[in-house]
Order: C-alpha cells, then structure tokens, then sequence
C-alpha cells in the first residue's frame, strides 16, 4: 500500500508536469471524487490552468495551479490502499505490496491531460483513493519527515491510545501506514500495544532515532515493503533480531507483528 516513501516516489515522478497547461479532465468514476465536486466542477476549476508546483503532506500530493486569471483551486490527490500514479506512461510504484502490478483500463479512475501531449493518470483496484480540490489540509498532523522530540511529545500526548494507532492517526503524524510503524517500532525496542501517552523522554528519543532510520534507508531501498521485518510479516513468522516467534494482533484497525520478547 502507498505511505509516505510511495507518495513521494509519486510526488517527484509528477515533477515534469510542472509547468504544463491542462487542456483535459478525465473522470470516469463519480465514486473517486469527493467533497461534492462533480465532473463540471473539475473542468471548470483545472481546465486552462498552469501547473505551478507540487507538494506533498503525509499521504496527500497538493497540486498547486494558477490560470490567466490568477491562483485555481489545488487539486488533492489521493491514492488509498492500491493507487498508482502514472505519468506520460510510467508508474511512479512498480508494485505496491497489497495491489497489483497491472494496468488494466477499468482501474483508471482520474487523469489530466496536458497541452501537447503527455498526461498524469490514478490507477486504482479497490477505488480506495480521492480526487478533491482545496483539500483541508490543516486537518493532517505534522509530516513524518519534519518530526522532532517536541512534536513527537505533542503528537502522543498524554493519549490512553495504543502507541500504534496513534501514530497512524494522520492528524498527529502525516505520512505514516502500516507496514512503516511496525518497522519503526520493532527497531525501537517498543510495544505497538503500548500506552502512547505513558513513553518516557528517553524511549520518545529512541522512537524518533528508529523512525528517521527507517524513512532514510527504505527510502534508499526503494519503499515501505523494504524493512527488515517485512519477510517475517507471516502467520509463525519469527524475529529477525532474536528468533523469537512474532505476535501477530490488531492494533489501531490494522494488522500488527511484534516481538514479545524485545518490545516493551
């Protein structure tokens, strides 16, 4: 599924389309867009517009636009569990680890078509992504990437929410999926089921050393599948550090491996 290190893989994919005019809006699925906006109200807001720049913000790519008139709505985009951007024919994600490496037409729920050829396209299985414009961006926490020991601080608070599901919570900290929190927190040492707000200053330090490790080296490895603990990710899947047999729980909604024996 597309985290922060995909979205970003999107976001710097996108990077040629900067500067180019759309002279299309293809939206075949109703069901992608979302706020109330229709077809009409994309063509309208894009249709004519410059790109002038691309931003991403935890798992939400912002792309800002401006016409002859001045500034245009930004186009949010969206990519759920199984969406795949594509840009003048070539994927940002080969594979995403719970999707699929076909491109079949029907999946194709959003694109843009640009002055002189080329397009940006979402391709999307399960139709769990979203197209909006002007999304709400205050609603998402700080960025992954930006976190330091005082915004980890504020981000746990003094929360009774297991450690795992409040560092899923993308409005205290942006960018951050399943498979990346289960690599951080069994290289911290620390208990997903943990109380969030009950981590003392020195394992809060310890959290962000493991976090800024992981989004630098599976970054480097090419995506969030890439943790050493991914292989291990299987019912009687054992530890890679101390061959102790993995929890496997939900925690926070999602499915989570751990070891018993060296995260507390």
């Amino acid at each position: 599924m597309p985290e922060l290190l995909e979205i970003e893989a999107y976001r710097r994919l996108a990077e040629p389309v900067v500067g180019r005019r759309i002279v299309a809006v293809i939206a075949p699925d109703p069901w992608f867009l979302k706020g109330g906006i229709t077809v009409d109200d994309l063509d309208l807001a894009l249709v004519g517009a410059r790109v002038e720049g691309l931003r991403r913000l935890g798992k939400l790519v912002c792309v800002d636009l401006a016409g002859p008139d001045g500034p245009r709505p930004v186009l949010g985009l969206r990519f759920g569990m199984t969406g795949r951007l594509l840009v003048d024919g070539r994927a940002g994600i080969e594979r995403l680890e719970y999707g699929s490496d076909r491109g079949l037409p029907e999946w194709d729920r959003f694109a843009l078509a640009f002055a002189g050829d080329g397009e940006l396209r979402i391709s999307d299985p399960r139709r769990l992504g979203a197209v909006e414009l002007d999304p709400d961006e205050s609603r998402l926490g700080p960025d992954a990437t930006t976190l330091t020991p005082a915004r980890v601080r504020d981000a746990l608070g003094d929360s009774d929410a297991p450690l795992k599901a409040r560092l899923l919570d993308q409005s205290r900290v942006a960018g951050l999926g399943n498979l990346l929190v289960d690599e951080t927190l069994w290289r911290a040492g620390l208990d997903p089921a943990r109380r969030a707000g009950g981590l003392g200053d020195a394992e809060r330090r310890r959290l962000l050393h493991a976090l800024r490790r992981v989004l630098d080296e599976l970054g480097d490895r090419g995506g969030s599948h890439t943790g050493d603990l991914m292989a291990a990710r299987v019912r009687g899947g054992s530890c890679p550090r101390d061959g102790t047999p993995l929890d496997r729980r939900t925690i926070g909604g999602r499915t989570t491996y751990s070891c018993p024996h060296h995260q507390r």
